[in-house]
């Protein structure tokens, strides 16, 4: 049986950390983020969607185009000096 980490209760977590030692105190209530049901969301920054983008062949002025940014910003966020010096 497999759970997601976010529909594992804190009481649970907390019990499995500390088996075996004294009784921990009653957990504080935690707020949950907001979700959507059943999806495991993650969100990139611009800079981790260059590289992801970068990394699977695209090419610098591709991914500019299809992020909406400036060819220097991609180029900027690979590391690329294009000033020729």
């Amino acid at each position: 049986m497999s759970l997601s980490i976010s529909s594992v209760p804190a009481a649970v977590v907390a019990t499995a950390a500390n088996s075996g030692a004294a009784a921990a105190p009653a957990p504080q209530k935690v707020q949950q983020p907001v979700q959507s049901a059943g999806s495991d969301t993650v969100t990139l920054t611009a800079a981790q969607q260059v590289f992801q983008l970068y990394n699977q062949g695209q090419t610098v002025t591709q991914i500019a185009s299809s992020l909406s940014l400036s060819v220097s910003l991609v180029n900027n966020y690979l590391g690329i000096n294009t000033s020729g010096g």
